[in-house]
């Protein structure tokens, strides 16, 4: 039987991907074997390659400037590659905190080169975005760090700087739910583990121009290096690309990114009119300009109504809905596989959480 999976990540992923991959999981393509146990070097795999390289490209509308790197590590691992392929000599990059990952993401740049905060919303709580204007850059800027969803604190970036100098985006919970202004970003990247495909990669476009003449670096942690091998300088994430290439080839078959909003903002619509409309009972912290439309957060009027209401939800097949341990709370991961139905199920438990409760 198949939960209702509210996790914040791993994602949900499409039952009929799954289905397919199970059809194909002890022999893929007249192999006589397991893709897992293929050479990244055969042809079989690297039809599978090339195909989810071009989905990825095509369904997030990627110019032809910019290089599609399919990367192990996660977004984490961008956190340090980002300064060590930008920033040279007298430059260095701003980083707009807006939670936990804009905060981590600027803790590992500075250990790899000269960063600081652009703005810093730790003193609202991670409650709000900056307007543009509050955002301050120093002299000699290369880019500007922003995250665009933050996944523990279910706050989203909706009106972005324009102030000239580059963009670099972590988008790993929200990717490929609205369209990306390319002509802002220098890089775009974020793990797949959220709306894309299984842990274990990160999707990364890096414009060009932006990393041709970079330092000099070990060839694992070069852009140039992942770009010249098109993704196949070591043996890469195998089954996590094919599965990707799989929920990609879903998206466009679905309608792509369009269709892929509309969901989202009709899922997150629903959720929170549900918290609005209870009279208090569920709350929200989040500024409501800002609210996450994949990562909502909610709080019941105490801790042990928050526990109790998480137990009678695991009863009903409604999983993943605690809020991370850093803030507590519940939280609501709505990903692109997630059903909504299986929002629908959750204001169910919730309006009748609330009427036993009271």
């Amino acid at each position: 039987m198949r939960v209702h999976n509210f996790g914040a990540g791993p994602c949900t992923l499409p039952l009929d991907v799954l289905e397919e991959a199970r059809e194909e999981f002890l022999e893929f393509s007249d192999s006589g074997m397991s893709l897992l146990e293929l050479s990244h070097r055969s042809p079989a795999y690297d039809e599978v390659h090339s195909a989810t390289l071009e989905l990825a490209r095509r369904v997030a509308g990627a110019p032809a400037d910019f290089e599609v790197l399919l990367m192990q590590g996660g977004a984490t691992l961008q956190f340090a590659m980002l300064p060590m392929n930008l920033l040279g000599p007298g430059s260095s990059g701003g980083y707009v905190v807006s939670g936990a990952w804009g905060a981590k993401a600027l803790a590992s740049a500075r250990k790899a080169g000269v960063a600081y905060s652009a703005w810093d919303g730790v003193g609202y709580g991670f409650t709000r975005m900056p307007a543009p204007e509050e955002i301050r850059l120093d002299d000699g800027t290369r880019y500007l760090h922003v995250t665009t969803n933050e996944t523990i604190g279910g706050i989203r970036m909706v009106d972005f700087p324009e102030s000239g100098t580059p963009l670099v985006a972590d988008m790993s919970s929200e990717y490929l739910t609205r369209p990306i202004e390319w002509d802002r970003y220098d890089v775009v990247y974020g793990g797949v583990q959220k709306n894309l495909g299984p842990a274990g990669l990160a999707l990364v476009f890096v414009r060009r121009s932006a990393i041709e003449d970079g330092p000099d670096l070990p060839d694992f942690l070069a852009y140039r290096w992942h770009a010249a091998a098109n993704s196949l300088g070591n043996t890469p994430a195998m089954f996590q690309i094919y599965l990707m290439g799989k929920v990609l080839r879903r998206i466009e078959g679905r309608g792509g990114v369009p269709v892929l909003e509309a969901e989202t903002e009709a899922k997150a619509s629903m959720l929170y009119a549900a918290i609005d409309e209870s009279d208090g009972f569920f709350t929200s912290p989040i500024d409501r300009a800002v609210r996450s439309l994949t990562n909502v957060v909610f709080r019941l009027p105490s801790p042990e109504l928050e526990a109790r209401f998480l137990l009678e939800a695991a009863h009903r097949n409604l999983v993943g809905l605690k809020g991370h341990r850093s803030v507590g709370g519940c939280r609501a991961s709505l990903y692109a596989a997630l059903e909504l139905d299986s929002v629908s199920a959750l204001v169910d438990h919730m309006r009748t959480f609330q009427r036993d409760a009271r």
